[in-house]
């Protein structure tokens, strides 16, 4: 008797993006990355998240305002701390890159000045290093969040493993940030 292998496929992602609120009106079904979703729907009031973490962003091309997803419902544009029914862009974050996590930030751009190394979340940036302004980072492992104020609060960025030597290049027109999380499992 032979023994059958299966492989198992990996989940597909998926995330539902509605033009009126509570699931209602127009709606378009996405699976992979997009830098633009305006030729599928107008404007967007729910979202619905059946797998898989996703950032999605207010313009085209990933720019602009950005907000963190995760599995759930999303009934109104408030509940995902949105601005606005704007959603141009969407990008997901795949398992395989959430493993470790190993961040540097540094106090001046180009990696200069101070630098401070993280490898776990930070609710609140100037208790811990006194100071709240971050000019340039280099991400080792792991995908973050950068949030503008205290406790996981205001705007967020999405900071993926790689260089970043000014605060302009996470999409942030200031330095300031106020927490930091990563992003696990």
């Amino acid at each position: 008797m032979q023994r059958q292998f299966h492989h198992r496929p990996e989940p597909i992602q998926r995330i539902t993006f509605y033009e009126d609120r509570n699931f209602q009106g127009r709606s378009y079904e996405c699976s992979n990355e997009c830098s633009d979703l305006h030729s599928h729907f107008s404007r967007c009031n729910s979202i619905r998240v059946d797998s898989g973490d996703w950032m999605v962003y207010e313009r085209p091309n990933y720019m602009g305002y950005q907000y963190f997803l995760r599995k759930g419902e999303y009934s109104d544009y408030q509940r995902w701390m949105g601005f606005n029914d704007c959603v141009r862009s969407c990008r997901m974050i795949s398992p395989q890159q959430q493993g470790s996590h190993r961040l540097m930030i540094y106090e001046r751009p180009e990696f200069g000045g101070q630098m401070m190394e993280l490898t776990d979340d930070c609710p609140s940036l100037y208790e811990r290093f006194h100071f709240s302004d971050i000019y340039s980072c280099n991400v080792k492992d792991g995908y973050w969040i950068f949030y503008e104020h205290p406790h996981y609060r205001g705007r967020q960025y999405l900071i993926r493993p790689g260089e970043y030597r000014r605060f302009n290049e996470w999409g942030s027109m200031s330095p300031r940030v106020g927490s930091i999380r990563r992003i696990t499992m």
